[in-house]
Parts: C-alpha cells; sequence; structure tokens
C-alpha cells in the first residue's frame, strides 16, 4: 500500500493538538507500540488511553516540521504543559503498517517531568 507518511504523520499529530482521541484511534494500528524516555505501551486500547492522559496533561501542541519516506515519517513538535514543566521540544519517528502507524518513538528531555 502506497501512503504519504509524512500527511498521515502530520494529521495524526494535528488530531492530537485539538486532542480529539477519537479521530486519533483511526490512524493507530491494532498492535501499535509507543516507546519514550519514561515509558512504553503496546496495543491500540493502552497507547489511546496513554494518550489520553498526555492530551489531560498538556495546553498546547504545535508542529514545527514533519517529513516522511517510504514506511517512515518523523514529526518536530513542541508541547506546552503549566509550570513547572513549560515547553518540551519534542520528536516522534514513526513507523506505519498498512497505512496505520505501528511504531511511535518519542524522543524528548525527561527532566521536567523528574518527580523529585
Amino acid at each position: 500500500m502506497n501512503t504519504n507518511t509524512a500527511a498521515l504523520a502530520y494529521a495524526y499529530y494535528s488530531a492530537m493538538s485539538k486532542k480529539n482521541i477519537a479521530e486519533l484511534e483511526n490512524y493507530l494500528y491494532p498492535q501499535v507500540q509507543l516507546s519514550s524516555p519514561v515509558t512504553q505501551f503496546t496495543g491500540k486500547i493502552a497507547v489511546l488511553d496513554a494518550i489520553k492522559k498526555f492530551t489531560d496533561f498538556f495546553t498546547s501542541l504545535t508542529i514545527r516540521a514533519h517529513f516522511g519516506s517510504g514506511d517512515q515519517a518523523v514529526v518536530v513538535y513542541d508541547v506546552e504543559f503549566a509550570a513547572p514543566s513549560g515547553k518540551v521540544r519534542s520528536v516522534a519517528f514513526m513507523t506505519f503498517q498498512d497505512g496505520l502507524i505501528a511504531t511511535i518513538e518519542l524522543i524528548f528531555d525527561a527532566r521536567p517531568f523528574d518527580k523529585k
């Protein structure tokens, strides 16, 4: 299946910026895997639950750039949180299968979330 992974990745993060969980579900592969510096989730239900908690936590998400090639895409974005976390610059490396997101690897500095 030939898909425009950059466009799909952009649409996914646009829906996330609007906190539209129902739309986000449409982009995820059933056995999707999500990994970040602080946690990992496997399966659509677990990933959607994590995304719901994440969207409840941030105040805004702004896409800075997005790129895609073959079955992979990268989205660079800023997430704004209430103090003391503030702005967190982030990157999502995504792999697609059958036109759906199969893996999401998040890259960001986790230090603002360190519970001291």
